[in-house]
């Protein structure tokens, strides 16, 4: 076994049993008496508040404060968690409060040195995201819990200018996607999968009954079901043929949905393939800031959105 996994194995001996001595340690992992020491020696100058009580009784036991820390992490790990939390504050985790709360506890049982390089790593390190809106903290956490628990909601969902609507869902998780939060739930009213965005919900209170979650599903992947080209259709796709700079290219291509439809790739030309839908409606938007950076080639008919999308926008400042 490797020296970190007998330390980590010592630890976790000690957590169980609250006070061993070093042969009973060494019976129990199979190694020598003086490579318990050595171990011993070395989780102590990491920080780990081992004591060693001599006597009849005595033995090798764990200060109760740290007995109750639930692992111990080394730098990288410890240097992941502090940047993770960043991310997670950031895009409005709604159990903000617990993640300070690990936080604050990993902290608390880094030494002086591991401490000091966290710090160092993590006092350059920040995300900017737009701002969050702490209203829908309290909505996060109640769906986040009925997910968890199988528990059908009744929520009052408002699209747009619509007046809201009043339905029954089962949340089956959350999604999040380009700076908004989306839950994916069986809509009883339509009657099939859909995607709800969190900030429209006016309303939510939990109902008596509850549900089973499909095995298989994937929140993730049915959401994006819904957003990309579907792969098994692909009479339905339209190429799109476009030419220009290389770095306006590289642009397009990293394009949450252009990415995917991505079919092949040169230095000055990119083969995209799409859905009619997609053509007519929010690409030639996306395409007018590059200017004459593109050149579309193909097809006529995103040719023809583009010029009648220039017109609009060239009569509306005429007028």
């Amino acid at each position: 076994m490797a020296k970190a996994d007998n330390m980590l194995s010592i630890l976790w001996l000690l957590k169980q049993r609250k006070r061993m001595t070093a042969s009973e340690i060494a019976d129990e992992l199979e190694i020598n008496v003086r490579t318990v020491y050595r171990y011993i020696d070395a989780l102590c100058a990491s920080g780990v508040p081992i004591v060693s009580d001599s006597g009849h009784n005595g033995g090798y036991s764990l200060l109760h404060h740290f007995a109750e820390a639930p692992l111990v992490f080394d730098l990288e790990e410890q240097k992941a968690i502090m940047h993770a939390a960043t991310f997670a504050k950031e895009a409005g985790y709604p159990f903000s409060d617990a993640l300070t709360r690990a936080v604050t506890k990993l902290k608390m049982y880094a030494n002086q040195e591991q401490l000091n390089q966290i710090n160092r790593h993590t006092m350059g390190f920040d995300v900017i995201q737009p701002p969050v809106r702490t209203e829908l903290e309290a909505t996060l956490k109640e769906l986040e819990v009925s997910v968890a628990n199988g528990r059908t909601l009744q929520m009052a969902y408002q699209r747009g200018c619509e007046p809201a609507k009043t339905r029954r869902i089962d949340p089956y998780g959350l999604v999040y996607w380009k700076q908004r939060w989306y839950v994916m739930a069986y809509c009883h009213l339509r009657g099939e999968v859909r995607s709800f965005r969190v900030d429209r919900i006016q309303e939510l209170c939990r109902t008596d009954s509850t549900f089973e979650r499909p095995a298989e599903f994937s929140a993730r992947r049915d959401f994006l079901k819904n957003l990309l080209p579907d792969p098994d259709n692909p009479e339905q796709l339209i190429s799109i043929r476009i030419q220009g700079r290389q770095q306006a290219l590289n642009d397009l291509c990293e394009h949450w949905l252009l990415g995917h439809a991505l079919v092949e790739r040169s230095l000055e030309h990119a083969h995209f393939r799409l859905e009619e839908q997609a053509i007519r409606t929010f690409l030639p938007y996306f395409l007018m800031p590059y200017g004459k950076a593109i050149q579309v080639l193909e097809p006529p008919l995103l040719k023809e959105r583009l010029v009648a999308v220039a017109s609009e926008l060239l009569q509306y400042y005429q007028n």
